[in-house]
């Protein structure tokens, strides 16, 4: 066992979660997470709690829901951690979870690296003033206007609410990724028109050698350009996983792009859109995925004002 990822472990579960001595903690991991889900486990022993390490066999896309029995043993914990390949952010599990009290961390894709170096190491302090500011400003707002390379991409948040993931969640209830910054939205089903270029990184894919380039109408990816392109639609199927689900803001100074996007998309100065199901923070789709695409010094524009320039928050 890397002593040094216990330790960083150990201090990410009392500063971020709160952990405490004689609480309940849940670590879910799969089968390709298993050895950094020891490190948390190990971590919250370490702590007092009373810990507990639960190991599925790996999900095949993010947002798809873990067993029902791993589901039932979140809820009844205090303190829950999701190390796994893909990504339970986006899950009925997850939602039930906090619903019930939990505090619970997703960390989905996460890796040794990721674990000693980047986001983990920011000021959360610091990130959460700027998440939460960044959340009121989604709140408020009725449109977006994302621009860049040349394409324009619309659609609509209003009585929307902004999601914050600040990467503290010390209350009950409270949940998010970690690391984490960024501050995101479901935007209005069916409203999405135009194009967007991404070019940092997608979920199921990694770090993009070439942009893909994404068409949609009515909410809807009409069609996919560049070399990634054939495989990011075939994650999405035919269903409704090519629906415009999310639009975040990255918050994160500390974040790299790494090819993992649980940190491209939290890097300071990206935005991010999923497709796929939103249902879980404020939307209607349930498509039983959610794949997130990372794009970089964009110009972002909400209710018309310029809030972001070649990726730098006004």
């Amino acid at each position: 066992m890397n002593d040094q990822l216990v330790q960083i472990s150990k201090n990410v579960l009392e500063k971020c979660l709160g952990l405490k001595e004689n609480e309940n903690f849940l670590v879910v991991a799969d089968d390709v997470k298993k050895d950094l889900g020891l490190a948390l486990y190990e971590a919250g022993k370490l702590l007092g709690a009373e810990a507990m390490f639960l190991i599925m066999k790996e999900r095949e896309k993010s947002g798809q829901e873990p067993p029902a029995s791993v589901a039932a043993a979140m809820i009844q914990a205090d303190v829950a951690v999701c190390i796994t390949e893909h990504s339970l952010t986006h899950t009925q599990a997850r939602k039930n979870a906090a619903a019930a009290g939990t505090r619970l961390a997703t960390m989905p894709g996460i890796t040794e690296d990721m674990f000693l170096e980047g986001a983990i190491s920011a000021d959360y302090s610091k990130v959460k003033v700027l998440t939460e500011a960044v959340t009121e400003i989604l709140t408020a707002g009725k449109t977006v206007r994302i621009e860049k390379g040349g394409y324009t991409l619309s659609f609509s948040i209003a009585d929307r609410n902004g999601v914050p993931s600040t990467g503290m969640y010390l209350n009950d209830g409270e949940s998010g990724n970690l690391p984490s910054g960024e501050a995101y939205i479901a935007p209005v089903e069916g409203t999405a028109s135009g194009k967007i270029l991404i070019d940092g990184s997608v979920a199921g894919i990694g770090r993009l050698a070439s942009p893909i380039l994404l068409t949609l109408e009515i909410g809807r990816i009409i069609s996919a350009e560049g070399d990634a392109a054939e495989k990011l639609l075939e994650i999405l199927g035919d269903g409704d996983g090519k629906l415009l689900g999310e639009f975040g803001i990255g918050t994160n100074d500390k974040a790299r792009i790494t090819g993992v996007v649980l940190e491209d998309e939290k890097v300071y100065g990206t935005i991010h859109v999923a497709f796929g199901s939103n249902n879980t923070f404020g939307g209607t789709i349930s498509a039983g995925v959610h794949i997130d695409g990372v794009v970089s010094k964009p110009d972002i524009y909400i209710d018309d004002q310029l809030y972001i320039k070649n990726g730098e928050l006004k």
